[in-house]
């Protein structure tokens, strides 16, 4: 018969976690490395200055474009395809990356991501047609994913009562980032151009980031490097396959990151039909990202409350509250608030998968999973990003792309809530057979 101890509600049918996250059979009193303890704290501010490295790789793209388009006379689509192939291998290496990271550690795959992303800025600076340098980014993307989906999961096993802050916080380099790689290749494209400037950020982050590397793995036992030994088990039995759980997540993402594509994507250009300008919309986006970074934070002290599945649920509806708010309102200032709205609510949607998995998985298997559920929020936003763009050629208004996005929202909604339906049928069902 299960142990009624790995279930995932209190008697109250409350937090996900087991009855007592406090006992000391939680964690085995030993000379290693603890979970919660000061060290991991360390690791977590060192994972922390990594994401925020080698997030450059989802950005960069983005303020070089221009310049591409123009060196290689290309048209504005045939260049954007360098962001489409990075998130193409964002996607991809956060699966690969995470199988390494389960196998040979988190130092070891992020240091040889970083060597390949660095190959990959290297070689675009010298690419001579935009085919080229389109294709080299499915490297840059890939190798950028490291300091992602991995990242996250090796973070959830370094704590237990903390781990939903933890999580939040390693995913949250990727929006730090995003505030200081832009202004940075801008400058040094400006100053240098845009090839010199890829090659620097080969030898900025490549150096910067094994340095921390280096840090980190002085921090981790040599155990450590290899395994998940002293990782807190799972916490959540929900009676499905690891693999069927990973498919649900999986096809979950999809849904959620179809609805929050549409603002995210579409918001300077649904500002620009309105008459307010592109400035003005990405106005509204950087509003958007920066008050997703609060929102990471703050879901990662829900999750340590109410647990993964619920922080997610809460995410999720009040992603689809912000949806429906644009659907009445789209003057100046109203466009404003919602979208700071937006991003408070769905800033930590994605971090929530990651400590779904973890507290329903093996540390063993955590960042081959998170990477493949992350893919699927990945799928979901190019997905989100180009049917919006459909409906709209095919309506000629956003109205109805947000009435879609809503209804996908809603399809999140209602697999999050089977999902928490059946912990507490699970639990019920422990508690009530014989001792």
């Amino acid at each position: 018969m299960p142990n009624p101890s790995a279930g995932s509600l209190d008697p109250k049918g409350t937090p996900l976690q087991v009855a007592s996250v406090n006992s000391e059979t939680a964690i085995p009193e030993t000379s290693a490395f603890q979970p919660d303890s000061p060290q991991a704290w360390t690791r977590l501010t060192l994972a922390l200055v990594v994401g925020s490295l080698g997030s450059v790789g989802m950005w960069s793209v983005v303020v070089v474009l221009p310049a591409v388009q123009a060196d290689f006379a290309a048209t504005r689509g045939a260049a954007s395809l360098a962001f489409t192939f990075t998130m193409a291998g964002f996607g991809i290496g956060g699966v690969v990356v995470g199988r390494l990271t389960d196998r040979f550690g988190i130092v070891a795959s992020i240091a040889l991501a970083t060597a390949l992303m660095a190959v990959g800025y290297v070689l675009s600076a010298f690419t001579t047609a935009l085919w080229q340098f389109v294709l080299l980014h499915l490297l840059i993307g890939a190798g950028s994913s490291a300091t992602f989906a991995p990242l996250m999961a090796e973070a959830s096993h370094w704590f237990e009562r903390k781990r939903g802050i933890a999580v939040a916080l390693a995913a949250t380099g990727s929006y730090i980032g995003g505030t200081f790689w832009p202004p940075l290749v801008s400058w040094g494209m400006l100053t240098f151009g845009w090839r010199p400037t890829q090659i620097g950020i080969a030898v900025v982050t490549t150096a910067l980031t094994l340095v921390t590397l280096a840090v980190l793995r002085a921090k981790m036992g040599a155990n450590e490097r290899r395994s998940h030994a002293n990782a807190p088990p799972p916490k959540v039995d929900l009676q499905l396959s690891h693999n069927a759980l990973t498919a649900i997540l999986f096809i979950a993402g999809i849904g959620c990151c179809v609805a929050m594509a549409m603002p995210q994507v579409h918001i300077v250009a649904y500002c620009t039909d309105l008459g307010y300008g592109a400035a003005r919309g990405a106005e509204m986006l950087s509003v958007m990202l920066a008050l997703g970074i609060i929102s990471r934070v703050g879901s990662g002290f829900l999750a340590d409350r109410i647990g993964g599945l619920r922080t997610l649920l809460v995410g999720a509806i009040a992603q689809g509250v912000a949806l429906v708010f644009y659907l009445f309102f789209d003057g100046l200032a109203s466009l404003y608030i919602i979208s700071g709205m937006f991003g408070l609510f769905q800033g930590g949607i994605v971090p929530a998968y990651a400590i779904i998995v973890r507290e329903a998985m093996p540390a063993s298997q955590a960042a081959t999973r998170v990477g493949i559920v992350i893919l699927g929020t990945i799928v979901g936003m190019s997905l989100g990003g180009w049917l919006s763009g459909v409906i709209f050629d095919a309506t000629g208004s956003y109205r109805a792309a947000f009435i879609n996005g809503i209804g996908f929202n809603l399809f999140n909604v209602t697999i999050v809530t089977w999902l928490l339906l059946r912990a507490r049928k699970r639990l019920a069902v422990m508690r009530s057979a014989p001792a």
